[in-house]
C-alpha cells in the first residue's frame, strides 16, 4: 500500500496550545513559485483578545522567574531549533525560494540569536541598572524591570531570523508577547511556535497569531492591557495608525530606524525598548534603624 502524505494543519499558538481561529477562517499560503503550500489560520480580533489574556497570565510567572532560569529556557529553545534544522531549511527554501545554503545560514543565525539573548538574561541588571550618588544619609539604586505585555508585528524579511530577533529580546527581560506573524510566511512562524512549546517556555509567554496585521494590529494597539508595541513588521501607513492608537493608552512604541539588518550584531536597542527603570531610595545608619527599614 502506498504511503499517503499527511498535509500539515497550521493553527494559532495561544497560551501554550494550538487552537484554530475562533472565526473558523483560513487563508491559502503559497510558495515562492506561487504553488499552494498549506492553509493557515486567519486570526480575528477575538483571537487577539484571547492572546492578550494568555500573555497577561504568562507574564506573572515569567517575570518572577530568576534571570538564570529564563536564560536556561531560551537556551533550550535554541537547542530545539538546532535539532529541527533540516525542517526549517526546507521550509524557508520552499516559501522564499532561497538556496539551501542561504536557508541554512538563516537557521544558524537564528540559533545563535537565541543563544545571544539567553546570555543577556542575567546581565541586564548589571548593564542597565546602577547605584546613584546621593549627598544624604541614603543610598539609591536603579534596576531594570520588564514592561509587561508587548504586541509585535513580525517582519516579512528573513521569516525565521526576523521573528526570533523580535521575540527573543522581548522575553529575555521577563516580558510576555503577542506576535502577529508575517502574513506571507505563517508556516515558518507556527513551526517555530512548536519549538517554543517543547522548550519549557511557560504557556502564554509567547503567543503567535497568523493572518492580516491590518486586521489584528489596530485592536492590539488599542488594547488597554497591552503595555508596549514593536512595529518592526508594519509598513509606514500602518505604523502611524498603530502609534496613534497606542498613544491613547500611553504605550511604549518601538520603531526601528531604517530597514533592520537582522544579520548584523543586534546591539541593545531592542532590550532597552521594553524595560522600565525602577529607582529605590533606602535610609542608612541611625535613620535606617529609626525608620524601621526603608521604603
Amino acid at each position: 500500500m502506498a504511503h499517503l502524505s499527511i498535509p500539515k494543519t497550521y493553527k494559532l499558538f495561544i497560551g501554550g496550545a494550538f487552537p484554530r481561529s475562533e472565526s473558523g477562517r483560513t487563508y491559502p499560503v503559497t510558495d515562492a513559485k506561487g504553488n499552494f503550500m498549506a492553509n493557515a489560520a486567519l486570526g480575528s480580533r477575538k483571537d487577539a483578545r484571547d492572546a492578550v489574556t494568555a500573555a497577561r497570565k504568562g507574564f506573572g510567572a515569567w517575570s518572577k522567574a530568576t534571570p538564570y532560569n529564563r536564560g536556561q529556557v531560551i537556551y533550550r529553545a535554541a537547542e530545539m531549533l538546532e535539532g529541527r534544522k533540516p525542517q526549517f531549511v526546507e521550509l524557508i527554501s520552499t516559501s522564499r525560494g532561497s538556496s539551501v545554503r542561504s536557508a541554512t545560514a538563516e537557521v544558524d543565525a537564528a540559533v545563535d540569536r537565541l543563544v545571544h539573548y539567553a546570555g543577556w538574561t542575567d546581565k541586564l541588571a548589571a548593564v542597565f541598572g546602577h547605584a546613584n550618588p546621593v549627598s544624604a544619609p541614603y543610598f539609591s539604586y536603579s534596576a531594570p524591570e520588564p514592561t509587561g505585555v508587548v504586541a509585535a508585528l513580525a517582519p516579512a524579511e528573513s521569516p525565521l531570523l526576523g521573528l526570533v530577533s523580535v521575540v527573543a529580546p522581548i522575553i529575555s527581560s521577563g516580558n510576555a508577547c503577542v506576535v502577529v506573524a508575517a502574513e506571507a510566511d505563517p508556516c515558518v512562524a507556527i513551526t517555530f511556535a512548536e519549538v517554543l512549546a517543547t522548550s519549557d517556555l511557560p504557556g502564554g509567554v509567547v503567543n503567535l497569531l497568523t493572518g492580516q496585521p491590518k486586521e489584528m494590529g489596530p485592536h492590539l494597539a488599542g488594547h488597554g492591557d497591552v503595555n508596549a508595541l514593536d512595529l518592526t513588521g508594519a509598513d509606514d501607513e500602518l505604523r502611524t495608525t498603530l502609534a496613534q492608537l497606542g498613544s491613547q493608552t500611553v504605550k511604549r512604541v518601538y520603531v526601528p530606524k531604517g530597514v533592520p539588518d537582522f544579520a548584523a550584531a543586534p546591539g541593545t536597542a531592542r532590550l532597552r525598548a521594553f524595560l522600565e527603570i525602577k529607582t529605590v531610595w533606602h535610609p542608612t545608619g541611625a535613620l535606617s534603624l529609626a525608620a524601621g527599614g526603608g521604603y
